[in-house]
């Protein structure tokens, strides 16, 4: 039996006031003719299926059209809540949807739901465990629960798992292996210091653990419990993400590989002075549609240098300055030091200067700002 694991599809995401709904149509397009290829037979989605809570009419159009082609190829498909997803809306209809193979469990309501597939090698139980935080499990249990780990270990504890059957679960936490935490990136929404993390030994009595919340694709401890990842790179700390889709093959024993996810536009890094980035030598072999941060490392000011390089790169989102005036003085909390309130307008600003110029004014600079000094003093008297 062949099985397809995606997660953190984000649909409805937008990424520095760009929209990635295009994006994400033809990367969803691409995982269709994976599953084609690849013959495939259940498709595990494992959480973040939106964006927000309350998704945007495009990414629920998008989603819609997705699960329609899904379902009309005779696939069977799971779907569980991440942390991002509205469990009652995610859940609306999921019981007229059982007909159509189409299986969503939003909600935590005491028991790890579970459906039972047969093949010649017998059966194959695929537990789904949408995101829970402690809160969402105590009612449920006697025990005093004050950690994410010990909610997860107690709704696995509490079922009758067969070892001697071929099972999968899918999860959508943060799951460490003792002190080692997954590769993390900008995009994702996680507590600081780990509170929320729960260890993979939990996971110990399935045969593949199919897991979601964060965005690079990597195992934990074992290459059977896996983040699927994010189809696409959502911020530019993911620019060195190989995004991919994980096909697993059940027979009597697990097995898998990482089929690669090529987006109609990438998400990447340029850096140098403006003259290089603009140079066709430099460009000519890129696709300069991809997403851009641009870093210019010129000395001089450039004016309207967004401009110029959309020019180039019309999908640049970032433009940073990285040169001796920018570097940043590690040991300034801010620009103006001492009592603000009894400094002129000039000295303010002439602290903000060489903050952010690592140089003074000079006389004409100086001469310059107290004349609109005086100015902006007269119209606000």
């Amino acid at each position: 039996m062949k099985i397809i694991h995606l997660s953190d599809l984000h649909l409805g995401k937008i990424v520095l006031e760009q929209s990635m709904i295009e994006d994400q149509k033809y990367i969803l397009n691409e995982i269709i003719n994976i599953i084609t290829k690849e013959a495939v037979q259940v498709v595990l989605i494992s959480g973040d299926i939106y964006d927000r809570s309350i998704p945007i009419i495009d990414a629920v159009n998008l989603l819609n059209e997705f699960l329609t082609k899904l379902t009309n190829m005779n696939l069977k498909v799971y779907i569980i809540t991440g942390n991002h997803d509205s469990k009652d809306r995610l859940n609306f209809a999921s019981k007229i949807l059982e007909c159509k193979n189409l299986y969503i469990e939003g909600t935590y309501t005491g028991n790890l739901k579970c459906f039972t597939l047969k093949d010649e090698y017998g059966n194959l139980n695929i537990y789904m465990l949408p995101f829970v935080k402690p809160t969402d499990v105590k009612p449920y249990f006697e025990e005093d629960i004050d950690s994410y780990e010990e909610a997860v270990r107690l709704i696995i504890e509490k079922e009758k798992i067969d070892n001697n059957e071929r099972n999968i679960i899918l999860a959508h936490q943060f799951v460490t292996s003792g002190l080692e935490s997954p590769e993390r990136s900008d995009s994702e929404n996680l507590s600081l210091g780990g509170i929320d993390n729960v260890d993979v030994s939990v996971f110990d009595n399935f045969d593949y653990v199919a897991l979601g919340h964060i965005h690079g694709p990597q195992k934990i401890k074992r290459d059977t419990v896996r983040y699927a990842g994010s189809p696409l790179k959502y911020s530019f700390s993911e620019c060195n993400h190989k995004k991919s889709v994980p096909i697993i093959e059940f027979k009597n024993d697990v097995s898998y590989k990482l089929e690669p996810l090529k987006p109609i536009r990438d998400m990447r890094e340029i850096k140098g002075p403006i003259h290089k980035l603009l140079s066709e030598e430099v460009y000519k072999h890129t696709n300069t549609e991809d997403y851009i941060k641009a870093i210019l490392t010129d000395e001089e000011n450039i004016y309207d240098a967004i401009s110029k390089i959309r020019k180039i790169y019309p999908n640049v989102l970032r433009l940073e300055i990285e040169n001796n005036k920018t570097a940043i003085n590690l040991n300034s909390k801010t620009a103006a030091t001492g009592n603000i309130k009894e400094k002129t307008g000039l000295e303010l600003f002439s602290e903000f200067y060489l903050n952010q110029n690592n140089t003074t004014l000079n006389d004409k600079q100086i001469e310059i700002m107290n004349t609109i000094i005086k100015e902006v003093q007269n119209e606000t008297n």
